[in-house]
C-alpha cells in the first residue's frame, strides 16, 4: 500500500457520458441540463437535491483549465404528476467551465464523501480524458449516463498515478500512515534534508527491495516511500509554520508558492537519485547531467559524458534518457537534448498521455520509458514505443556490450 489510501477515501461514486450539442451549446439550448440521467439515481436516490459542486474544463494542456464553483439540483420534474413516471433531470447553474464544453466531450459527475459533487469535462482526445477514463475505468462513447459507486475493481489505490490525476482535479492526498513521523524528526528534525539525503534514507527505509530481479517494482517501492515520508515531514513542518503566523498576504503567498515549487523539484531529484541507484546496481556505466550542444544537459547520459564529446566514439552505442516526472508538452525539451543521438528516451511517471501524443512522439523518434505498473494506463496500440524500466536496462547494456566487440 502507498499509504495515501485509495479513490473511496475521496470518491464514493462517479457518472459518465459524451455531450451532445443541446447540454452545452448555447445557440442549440439554454436548457443547463445533462440529459441521459436515471443512472444517477445510484448517486443520489430519488428526492429533490441541491448539490454543490466544484465545475472543471480540461482542455489539452493547463492553459485550457478552466475552474468554478456553484450548484447542481436534482430532481424529478414530474413530482407533482403522480399519474405519470418520474422524470429526472440534473440542472447546472450558470458557470465559467461548461461554456468551454464541444459535442463529443467527456463529461464527468463524481461524488465526493461530504455529499458534493465534481463536475469535470475533459477535451474529446486529450491526455485528460485518457488518464480520467482510466482513473474510473469508464466506458468511452455511452451518450446517456452510467454510474457506479467506486468499490472493488473500481477503488484503485492511491499511488503516485492516481494522486497525481486527483490533484490535477484540485483534490489534496494526504498520508493516510504517519508511522514514520517520529523517525523522521529523530533523523532530520524539522528541516529538509537534501534531496538526495532524503532518497537514501528513504530506500534505506525499504526492506528488499528487488533491485535485480524486479527493477521497476524497486524503483516504484522507493519512490512511494520517498513520497510518503516526504509529505508526511512536511505536514508537520508546514503545521509549525502555520502556527507561526505570517506578517501579511504576501508573506503567506510566497510561503506557499515555495512549499509548491518545492513539492515539484523534488520529484524530479527523487527520480534521478532511484534511477542512479539502479542503474549503478546494474553495473551500467552512465554520466549525470550531462553537458550537450547548446548549452543543454541531458539528465542520464550511457556509456558516458566522456564518450558523447569524443567524435572517434560511435553513436548508436550513445543512449539518452530524460527524466520528467510529467510530460505534458514539455517531453519536446528533450529533443534539443544530445545532437549527436537521432533517437531519444525518456522517463516519466505520467500515465494515460493521449495517442495523439504518443503519435507525436513516435513522429519524433523519442520512446518513453515507465515503470511496467503504468503501463497498464494507455492504450493496447501505444504500447510499441513504451519501454519498462527493466527493458531500458537491457537494452543499455547490449549497446553498451556492441560498443566494445
Amino acid at each position: 500500500m502507498s499509504g495515501f489510501g485509495y479513490i473511496s477515501d475521496y470518491f464514493t461514486g462517479v457518472a459518465s457520458k459524451r455531450l451532445t450539442a443541446v447540454e452545452i451549446d448555447p445557440s442549440v439550448s439554454r436548457q443547463h441540463e445533462f440529459n441521459g440521467v436515471a443512472a444517477l439515481k445510484l448517486l443520489w436516490g430519488t428526492e429533490t437535491i441541491k448539490i454543490p459542486a466544484r465545475f472543471l474544463y480540461l482542455g489539452d494542456d493547463d492553459e485550457d483549465r478552466v475552474n468554478d464553483t456553484g450548484n447542481l439540483t436534482w430532481y424529478d420534474s414530474r413530482k407533482n404528476q403522480p399519474k405519470r413516471s418520474p422524470e429526472f433531470r440534473l440542472y447546472y447553474e450558470a458557470n465559467d467551465a461548461l461554456p468551454h464544453a464541444a459535442h463529443g466531450d467527456l463529461a464527468i459527475v463524481a461524488k465526493r464523501r461530504d455529499e458534493s459533487a465534481v463536475v469535470i469535462v475533459a477535451k474529446q482526445g486529450s491526455t485528460y480524458e485518457s488518464r480520467l477514463i482510466w482513473l474510473f475505468d469508464l466506458e468511452e462513447t455511452v451518450k446517456s449516463f452510467t454510474a457506479s459507486e467506486i468499490q472493488d475493481d473500481r477503488n484503485r489505490e492511491a499511488d503516485y498515478l492516481v494522486r497525481s490525476i486527483l490533484e490535477e482535479l484540485e483534490i489534496e492526498t494526504e498520508p493516510k500512515d504517519t508511522d514514520f513521523l517520529d523517525v523522521l524528526l529523530g533523523e532530520f528534525g524539522a528541516d529538509f534534508p537534501t534531496t538526495e539525503k532524503f532518497s537514501a534514507f528513504a530506500r534505506s527505509t525499504v526492506h528488499d527491495a528487488p533491485v535485480k530481479e524486479n527493477p521497476d517494482a524497486a524503483l516504484m517501492l522507493w519512490f512511494e516511500r520517498e513520497e510518503l515520508l516526504f509529505r508526511t515531514l512536511e505536514q508537520n513542518i508546514v503545521a509549525q509554520r502555520l502556527e507561526q503566523g505570517f506578517a501579511d498576504v504576501d508573506d503567506f503567498i510566497s510561503y506557499s508558492l515555495s512549499v509548491h515549487n518545492r513539492r515539484k523539484s523534488r520529484v524530479g531529484y527523487a527520480l534521478e537519485h532511484h534511477l542512479a541507484c539502479i542503474f549503478t546496481d546494474f553495473g551500467l556505466r552512465f554520466s549525470r547531467h550531462c553537458r550537450t550542444e547548446n548549452r543543454v544537459d541531458a539528465d542520464f547520459m550511457f556509456p558516458g559524458k566522456m564518450q558523447y564529446h569524443d567524435p572517434e566514439f560511435p553513436a548508436a552505442s550513445l543512449t539518452m534518457l530524460g527524466v520528467k516526472s510529467t510530460c505534458k508538452d514539455r517531453w519536446r525539451q528533450v529533443l534539443s537534448e544530445a545532437d549527436r543521438i537521432k533517437h531519444k528516451h525518456l522517463f516519466t511517471l505520467e500515465g494515460g498521455i493521449s495517442v495523439a501524443q504518443t503519435t507525436e512522439m513516435k513522429s519524433h523518434s523519442l520512446s518513453l520509458v515507465l515503470p511496467a505498473a503504468l503501463h497498464r494506463s494507455f492504450r493496447s496500440e501505444q504500447q510499441e514505443i513504451l519501454f519498462s524500466l527493466r527493458a531500458f536496462i537491457d537494452h543499455v547494456a547490449e549497446k553498451s556490450d556492441s560498443s566494445v566487440r
